[in-house]
């Protein structure tokens, strides 16, 4: 897989050219990202050259008042030192009030990026195909929502004032200084030889560090996640001590990577330092020489010593400026790789509108598969007519959900084609799809918010009486009447105040009130027990009239109620008959049938 795939981006071992294709691909986010603020950003530009002049400009007025006012002063002509002190204070409030100005730019800037990105995230990993998220996992996910995006609001919100204040003020700084006095400004020039040689050496070994510690810090946020979201596994299986010991790991390696970017800083800061104290005193000795000789005037010496530290006390606020840059840096190549993900189920180019679905599906010569060496359906072919109930049999691992997931468009085939109506799915406006073809899974998920809302789910502008009567088809009216506030019980996340059953009921209370031609049962009742399976069993008879219905399920009791039984065992269907037929012969649905009324003894 390439970088810009889902395992590439958790490496920090990239070669030269694939560092380069993971730049290039930060940078042209980057772009997409100022593009519609250019306007702002070209006003911004503007505030800080003039902002910058104009700090620049304070030691040379103190040069000129020195060398002119002050001789004009006991001239008893006031005019040259008090114009001079008018002109530096000027300079100073001009800069103070386009350093706010910039400031607050810089600050719309910034917060317009972070909202145009974290919507980007969240919408596009929205769209991205089921593919996707069964690989990247939610902790992943997470970290580029909330760590990461915390790295590049801390480069837009700090960072970019650091590198304005500090990078445009040395160059300014340096400019200014050849124009007082070009023999200091060459003194200057060979102090930026090791300053060079140090930062580079500093950039070279910190951005393999920096990457580093956002995959360690992802890597601790994925396993936090993981370890919260199955607490109960964790608690059932005893796993908080080899947790502790995993984490600990990852805590360790975090605490590693982060003391060597550290130790780095530990020798750049000092270097840069020691690299201005020795240029200062450099430009001392030499102008002091000169001006003992008479080549330089003492108000211009003091000017190139202001500005000799000046552009040496930024290098502090620049060595933060990268450490800000190389964090955001890395975190902009995961998020950079997150957006370039492409749906492994694209929308079609030309959608084909099909209002008033009938749902017959076929599956024309299909085959597919998760990896290329593993076929899961190597050949398969199926006519489900309007309006039956099939029910998929077979042991775990015989391409029952996997048929289920490319009725359902979770997946596309990798050959052939399912057709719901003599259409290709792939073909099919999305919207058509989804109203006309819904799934029901083992896991029941509800969303916060109250029980109503979570059946409206299926028809958000569903009435409350249509809620109520979708409730009532299914058997769940009376728990959910039973609740202490009814149909507006907020279940909290994941459903905390209701059973597995009652959550499966709900979600069948969501698939009635959807109305769809075609509904997928993929294991849906197993979270019931014995009383419950048998209320919902007169709830499906009602949810299963007039349509189209895959049912799968291990338990028999369910498959009952189905019109035909298809068993399938490596991919292939090798029973095909209605429940009646295929107990009655001496096939593997028979033999299951028969281990299933024995366990009922």
């Amino acid at each position: 897989m390439s970088v810009t795939g889902v395992e590439g981006e958790e490496r920090d071992d990239f070669t030269a050219a694939e560092s380069n294709q993971v730049r290039q691909r930060s940078l042209r986010l980057l772009g997409s990202l100022l593009h519609p603020l250019r306007g702002t950003v070209a006003l911004t530009a503007g505030v800080i050259l003039i902002s910058t002049i104009a700090q620049v400009a304070g030691p040379a007025l103190v040069a000129i008042g020195i060398d002119r006012g002050l001789p004009a002063l006991l001239e008893q002509d006031w005019f040259p030192l008090t114009a001079t002190v008018a002109a530096y204070l000027l300079t100073g409030l001009i800069g103070a009030v386009l350093i706010a100005w910039y400031t607050v730019l810089t600050a719309r800037i910034s917060q317009a990026m972070l909202i145009d990105l974290r919507k980007r995230v969240f919408l596009h990993t929205q769209r991205l195909s089921l593919e996707f998220h069964e690989s990247y996992t939610s902790g992943r996910i997470i970290s580029r929502q909330t760590s990461d995006l915390e790295s590049i609001k801390e480069l837009l919100a700090n960072g970019i004032n650091q590198l304005v204040q500090g990078g445009l003020y040395m160059v300014f700084v340096a400019i200014a200084m050849f124009i007082v006095d070009w023999v200091s400004g060459l003194v200057l020039v060979g102090a930026l030889v090791p300053l060079l040689i140090l930062t580079r050496w500093f950039q070279v070994r910190s951005q393999k560090l920096f990457r580093r510690t956002r995959v360690a810090s992802a890597r601790m946020i994925v396993q936090f996640v993981e370890t919260m979201t199955g607490i109960r596994a964790v608690k059932a299986f005893r796993k908080e001590t080899r947790n502790e010991r995993e984490f600990g790991e990852l805590v360790e390696d975090n605490r590693d990577v982060n003391a060597r970017v550290i130790q780095l800083f530990g020798i750049y800061d000092p270097g840069l330092i020691l690299i201005g104290n020795v240029t200062l005193a450099v430009v001392l000795l030499v102008g002091g020489l000169r001006v003992a000789d008479g080549s330089l005037a003492i108000g211009v010496l003091l000017a190139v010593l202001l500005y000799t530290r000046n552009f040496f006390a930024p290098a502090e606020d620049m060595a933060m400026f990268y450490n800000s840059y190389q964090s955001a840096a890395a975190a902009l190549e995961k998020i950079s790789g997150v957006l370039e993900e492409l749906p492994g189920v694209p929308d079609p180019v030309k959608p084909v509108d099909l209002w008033q679905a009938k749902g017959a599906v076929s599956f024309d010569t299909v085959a597919f598969a998760y990896t290329a060496d593993r076929p899961v359906l190597p050949s398969f072919d199926l006519e489900i007519p309007a309006g039956q109930t099939i029910a998929l049999v077979g042991t775990t691992g015989a391409g029952k959900s996997t048929l289920a997931k490319l009725i359902s468009r979770f997946y596309d085939p990798t050959e052939g084609a399912v057709r719901l109506d003599g259409v290709d799915l792939r073909q099919l406006h999305p919207k058509d799809l989804r109203r006309a073809i819904v799934m029901v899974t083992q896991e029941a998920y509800l969303f916060s918010g109250s029980v109503a809302d979570n059946i409206a789910l299926g028809k958000p502008d569903a009435t409350f009486e249509q809620i109520q009567d979708a409730a009532r088809a299914v058997g769940a009216h009376e728990f959910i009447e039973a609740m202490p506030d009814g149909y507006d019980t907020d279940v909290n996340k994941r459903g905390g105040r209701v059973s597995a059953g009652q959550r499966q009921l709900l979600s069948f209370a969501r698939a009635f009130l959807a109305d769809p031609s075609v509904l997928i049962l993929d294991e849906a009742t197993a979270s019931l027990d014995i009383p419950s399976e048998r209320l919902v069993q007169e709830g499906l008879q009602t949810l299963l009239a007039d349509r189209t219905a895959v049912i799968i399920a291990h338990r028999l009791s369910t498959v009952s109620i189905a019109d035909r039984v298809l068993v399938m065992e490596h991919g292939r269907i090798i029973e095909d008959g209605t429940p009646e037929e295929l107990i009655a012969g001496d096939g593997k649905f028979a033999q299951l049938h028969a281990a299933w009324r024995e366990s009922l003894v």
